[in-house]
């Protein structure tokens, strides 16, 4: 039996051709079974692990059906949904890879990047939108995209969209498109809500599964590093041994955190490592650049969290390493195939501590194997020299834990936490007048201050707060004397009485409660207002 080629699925010699050209000549399985379907315009329900070629299943039939036709200003014939920028830029990359002979053009619609040259493109008509579901939704609502004209709708990745909360937005764009139109749904996991949603949307599918959900490529060697302990340097150090023991030409770390990606790529850097962190909340070009350094060969490990994890085609990874167990047990597949793609073969290794393992536990129930123990020579007995971690406080800034400086328990509420400052606040006042006492003791006195006794006694008598250095040093400044108290008493009494005055202008009548304004004075607000009014 002969081997299905590309060419046996009547492509056009320009796609042959740039197939050829990426150095492809055999289909895998999914894009043997999906090719065919899609290229008669059936709807098709792809589920197959990561790294089997799922985006060559769809962009090569897509632009085989777009190769004729033409498009119109803000209506694309093709939108696919993607869940992250960086498989919707991988994506755009798989179409200009394989349609470079075809007269066919591309926005791509991603935050993080300008609209303008994308809103230029789009005025036009663009073949192909590749977006996100939160941008289109926002161009949408402006006015700027028209989808009457989509023709293919393609969802990338759908158990990713799912855990990433865009599912209603999915309904939302899905609402406004034509009811004629070919549904194509790709996932590496096919859990029920994904099930329910391509019930909704697409009619009679053929569902393609390769392979088992949630099954690991046979590819890939794993192993696990079993830790004593739970302390973040202690794992630290381990990712480090394991590290340097397995000879990395080029890995990926992945954390289940954005703090933890910042805190693991400064300590590789800190120990001579070669390492760059990515996360959602670094701006997309840095990303991007990080990304390129790394596919470029330039960058030894990409320290990532869970957004690097899903359909990004980087073939060339020999190593995977998990900071620990993922949240969810699909993510687990999801990591692990950054490596083994494509044919090549890769390795895996997950730090465990005693308390990941019910997470792991969940993980071997999925993969359904064993995962054979892996210790780096010398690190047990590291682990036991190393001090404990020194945790700090995110809002105090100092150290957590169970014990703070001075040794005391700081296992306190925010009570304790009020009380302590009510405490200290007392003993500042107490330091304060301790140290205006000694300063006012007398250690040696000139001619000039005995010359005059009185006032010194004078200045001993007054109050502390009239005794203040700054009150002396302004009235030195302007030549004032301090005020008599009566003459301020007096001035406040003036004017509590003006005050009260607009009140003496209204009278009572008999003892009801209407009051009449002097026949001298003007009814209003101001200075006019009585006081009851105020109250």
């Amino acid at each position: 039996m002969t081997e299905t080629t590309f060419a046996d699925f009547g492509l056009a010699e320009n796609i042959l051709k740039a197939v050829t050209e990426s150095g492809y000549t055999i289909p895998t399985p999914i894009q043997r079974e999906a090719i065919p379907h899609i290229l008669m315009g059936g709807d098709v329900t792809g589920v197959a692990q990561t790294g089997t070629g799922k985006t060559a299943a769809f962009v090569l039939p897509m632009i085989q059906r777009l190769s004729t036709g033409r498009a119109r200003a803000r209506m694309p014939r093709c939108l696919i949904l993607c869940p992250t920028r960086e498989l919707a830029a991988q994506v755009a990359e798989n179409f200009e890879k394989y349609g470079k002979y075809l007269k066919l053009t591309m926005a791509l619609l991603i935050g993080g990047v300008s609209f303008k040259d994308q809103e230029t493109l789009l005025q036009r008509g663009v073949d192909v939108l590749i977006a996100t579901p939160g941008r289109l939704m926002d161009q949408f609502d402006r006015g700027k995209i028209l989808m009457m004209g989509v023709e293919t709708l393609i969802i990338d990745e759908a158990d990713r969209m799912l855990d990433m909360g865009f599912i209603p937005d999915i309904e939302k764009i899905c609402a406004k498109l034509p009811a004629n139109r070919q549904t194509l749904l790709f996932s590496a996991t096919f859990p029920t809500d994904i099930q329910r949603l391509a019930k909704t949307f697409q009619k009679d599918p053929k569902k393609i599964e390769v392979t088992r959900p949630a099954q690991t490529a046979e590819t890939i060697s794993q192993f696990v590093v079993k830790l004593p302990t739970n302390d973040g340097k202690a794992r630290r150090t381990a990712l480090r041994r394991v590290i340097e023991a397995t000879n990395v030409k080029n890995g990926i770390v992945f954390c289940n955190r954005k703090v933890e990606v910042d805190i693991v790529a400064a300590s590789l850097t800190k120990h001579g490592h070669d390492a760059a962190p990515i996360h959602g909340d670094l701006p997309q070009s840095v990303r991007s650049e990080t990304l390129q350094r790394f596919r470029d060969g330039k960058l030894k490990l990409l320290v990532a969290s869970d957004v690097a994890a899903r359909g990004l085609d980087i073939p060339d990874v020999g190593h995977v390493f998990n900071f620990g167990p993922p949240p969810k047990d699909e993510d687990y597949v999801h990591r692990i195939g950054r490596t083994g793609r494509a044919g090549r073969t890769g390795e895996s290794y997950t730090v465990v501590t005693p308390a990941d393992d019910k997470s792991w536990g969940f993980v071997l129930k999925m993969i359904k194997k064993d995962v054979p123990e892996f210790m780096p020579d010398g690190l047990l007995e590291e682990l036991e020299t190393l001090p404990p971690e020194e945790k700090r406080d995110r809002k105090t800034g100092g150290r957590g834990g169970d014990r703070d400086r001075g040794g005391r328990s700081s296992a306190r509420g925010r009570s304790s936490e009020r009380s302590d400052r009510a405490e200290r606040g007392p003993r500042r006042r107490d330091t304060e007048a301790s140290d205006v006492a000694v300063a006012e003791v007398p250690v040696e006195t000139t001619a000039t201050e005995t010359a005059e006794p009185a006032e010194t006694a004078a200045v001993a008598e007054k109050p502390r707060r009239e005794r203040s250095p700054r009150g002396e040093k302004r009235r030195e400044r302007t030549d004032e004397t301090p005020q008599p108290r009566a003459e301020k008493r007096d001035r406040s009494e003036r004017g509590d009485r003006e005050r009260e005055r607009p009140q003496r202008d209204y009278k009572r009548k008999d003892d009801d409660l209407i009051l009449e304004p002097a026949p001298d004075r003007v009814v209003g607000f101001g200075n006019d207002v009585p006081n009851f009014l105020k109250r």
